[in-house]
């Protein structure tokens, strides 16, 4: 999409308000095939949503929009992760929480059923979705916003993670594969490699889509200092590769009537 039709279609929705294909095509003077591409593209950048044959400016940020969409991939399998991951939460303790949608879904199941704890997180929509819980004591780590992920990052944030220590980590994972744990972000895997350095145990969240995929940052080895929870369609390779190298593994099963709920 060419730049110029991209700032023409933003400006007409912010203007106009809610508009069919049809208009926006006629005001941008372009073919109605195009537009709907160029909709297609402003949408899964988080900028507009469709609906009804037609498009509205998106009214939250469009890291906001994009980090909700990626939430809802696979929800049932982050949901099922989360509840296993709850499980291994202990009253009176101190986690972090990282920044991605399946610890997100963690952060939303204490929501439901809190317990005295200490939460440290750089991400955005963690603290928000805690902000006020009982018993929930939340800190924010600062440092430059990365959008895309509702993440602190940038050396601010690493800086303030040499100050801290955890008695667990929940981390999450773009990719998992055979030699480790990988980030689309450079920054974000510095924090991530810094966060396993300052917890006493280290527990990656990951749904079975994540693994035998490769970033283009590296984060961390896989190890025996590792515990994994997964979704029940990891491939059995994968678990025996796991196991094999000391992992505490939990895979658990999937309610699917939730996937169908959420779309």
């Amino acid at each position: 999409m060419k730049g110029d039709r991209s700032a023409q279609i933003r400006q007409y929705l912010y203007s106009a308000g809610p508009s069919s294909v049809q208009a926006i095509a006629d005001a941008v003077g372009a073919s109605l095939a195009t537009v709907r591409r160029d909709l297609q593209l402003l949408e899964q950048g988080g900028f507009i949503l469709r609906d009804h044959g037609g498009a509205r400016i998106a009214e939250r940020a469009g890291g906001e929009v994009a980090f909700e969409r990626r939430e809802q991939r696979n929800l049932a399998a982050k949901r099922a992760i989360a509840d296993a991951a709850y499980d291994r939460l202990e009253p009176e303790t101190t986690v972090f929480l990282d920044a991605g949608t399946t610890v997100y879904q963690l952060a939303r199941r204490l929501r439901l059923n809190p317990m005295p704890l200490n939460v440290v997180s750089n991400c955005i929509r963690i603290a928000q979705e805690l902000a006020g819980v009982s018993g929930v004591t939340v800190t924010l780590l600062g440092g430059r916003l990365r959008p895309e992920n509702a993440s602190m990052v940038g050396i601010l944030t690493e800086r303030a993670l040499d100050d801290l220590w955890f008695d667990q980590l929940f981390l999450g994972a773009g990719a998992i594969a055979a030699d480790g744990i990988y980030s689309l972000d450079a920054d974000e895997a510095r924090a991530n490699a810094k966060m396993l350095t300052r917890s006493s145990r280290s527990v990656v969240l990951a749904d079975s889509t994540k693994f035998g995929q490769v970033l283009t940052w590296r984060v961390a080895p896989l190890s025996a200092a590792l515990a994994v929870i997964t979704d029940q369609d990891l491939p059995e390779d994968w678990a025996k590769r796991l196991r094999d190298l000391g992992c505490d593994l939990t895979i658990r099963p999937v309610m699917r009537a939730i996937e169908r709920q959420a779309s």
